[in-house]
């Protein structure tokens, strides 16, 4: 169920957010009954401390700990924290919190009410907000909507969310916002010359398949996004152990991802002319499976050399990214749950994104930072370049060494973008391992609020 702020009413509870150090001048203008309710019940104003304030007959008024700057510099949306802590009711922020503070606040309670309740029932929050006022509550809600969209589709299993069940979902989207659908399915990518995306996906029951959704004016800046929809990833014949194949219903996390950034998009209206490119398959494991030594010739004619079918994410994304380039987009991005060399690297929460664009990089670290989207910049090394050249083909699927597999795996899919205005690379985690505030364990949307910011600033007034 989509989160949505709750009406306006004279009756809702004001919350009073009150930071370390600062208690004193609050209770300073209050009863002493309340000044006394609250030492007695030891709250201090400490990070993600909750207080109701009663008032006889119900709650007068609800106390928010804030903490201190430093602690809440070492994460966000600790507004969800509050709102995971507060009896039923319908709330509003009264006093302690302004401008982007207060927007992040609004946007963390309604991220804290998402519940993944396909196989049981997840309980819900019990408490509401009504929005902010000077805060655009629709905006917030098709942001929640959108990253709700993107963590169902991850959380659910293969067994549920197979190629089959990603192109539903797909075509879904495209028809509750009037976009158009295309589908090439199975053999027929052969014919269509997308025969990367075809041989990682031959071996499943469920048949590969390419994705393909465009919306708005035909007239207005083309932007692309590209998502890898690896629905279950064995390894292929170099089969991963079971203590790395436990979560790999993730690895359609960057087609999920794209998805969730897409309706956005769309139910904001930003005018942009939107392609959706996914490439959907399972890298099972049969007689029909693609093998370690094989070499592929890929849609832009570059041949592959296979020395991993455990490296299969950036074949699907080489020929979907072909395609993109095809039609000399303004933008493409490109996001994937591709390297573990990237988890290594920077961790779970911290996506890195690659670009040899130094305007947008620096546009996508502001908005990261304002949007409270935790991204960080990696190179395009290209003195890396001839780690992917194995002499045989004219790429390196998976080269040897174990050094800078991040890096490596984002110069291979450079190599399939030429004509494009500007490009970006995304290799996200789609996951959080531990319930932190707003953002309970499992599927994550990574990335795409800030991206949004950044098309929006770029091409929101159509040019």
């Amino acid at each position: 169920m989509t989160a949505v702020f709750a009406e306006a009413t004279g009756d809702a509870i004001p919350i009073h957010v009150i930071e370390a150090g600062k208690l004193e001048d609050w209770l300073g203008g209050q009863p002493d009954t309340v000044r006394g309710w609250v030492k007695a019940n030891g709250f201090t104003g400490k990070l993600g401390q909750v207080l109701i304030l009663p008032d006889g007959v119900g709650f007068a008024a609800a106390l928010a700990g804030w903490g201190s700057e430093k602690d809440r510099a070492r994460g966000w949306f600790h507004f969800g924290t509050v709102a995971a802590a507060l009896p039923e009711g319908t709330y509003r922020i009264e006093s302690g919190l302004e401008g982007d503070a207060l927007s992040e606040a609004a946007l963390a309670f309604l991220l804290s009410a998402y519940r993944f309740s396909r196989y049981k029932d997840a309980g819900v929050q019990r408490a509401t907000l009504v929005c902010p006022d000077g805060i655009d509550p629709r905006r917030l809600e098709v942001i929640a909507a959108g990253v709700a969209l993107t963590s169902d589709l991850i959380n659910t299993p293969a067994s549920d969310m197979g190629p089959d069940q990603l192109e539903n979902a797909f075509c879904d989207l495209a028809g509750a916002f009037g976009a158009k659908a295309e589908v090439i399915r199975g053999r027929a990518l052969l014919a269509e010359n997308f025969p990367m995306v075809h041989a990682v996906g031959r071996a499943s029951d469920q048949p590969p398949r390419l994705l393909d959704m465009t919306w708005g004016d035909s007239t207005a800046p083309k932007v692309t996004l590209v998502g890898k929809g690896v629905c279950f990833d064995t390894g292929g014949l170099n089969i991963k152990p079971g203590s790395s194949m436990g979560l790999m219903k993730k690895d359609m996390g960057g087609a999920a991802t794209v998805l969730g950034l897409a309706r956005m998009i769309m139910a904001l209206n930003v005018p942009v002319r939107l392609r959706v490119i996914v490439p959907a398959v399972e890298n099972s494991i049969s007689a029909g499976a693609f093998r370690p030594g094989d070499i592929l010739t890929s849609r832009k004619g570059l041949t592959v050399e296979i020395n991993n079918t455990d490296a299969e994410g950036r074949l699907v994304l080489a020929d979907a990214l072909a395609l993109a380039d095809e039609e000399s987009p303004a933008m493409i991005v490109c996001m994937a749950t591709l390297t573990g060399a990237a988890r290594v690297a920077l961790g779970p929460d911290l996506p890195p994104f690659f670009t040899d664009d130094g305007s947008l990089a620096g546009e996508l670290e502001a908005a990261a930072s304002a949007v409270k989207d935790p991204l960080w910049r990696m190179p395009f090394w290209d003195g890396y370049e001839t780690m992917i050249e194995p002499g045989i083909a004219d790429l390196d699927n998976a080269p040897s060494g174990g050094f800078a597999g991040a890096i490596t795996a984002a110069l291979f899919l450079r190599r399939f973008v030429e004509n494009a205005g500007t490009f970006a690379h995304f290799d996200c985690y789609g996951w959080t391992p531990a319930a932190k505030p707003a953002r309970p364990k499992g599927g994550a949307c990574q990335g795409a609020r800030a991206l949004l910011e950044v098309i929006e600033g770029r091409y929101g007034n159509g040019e």
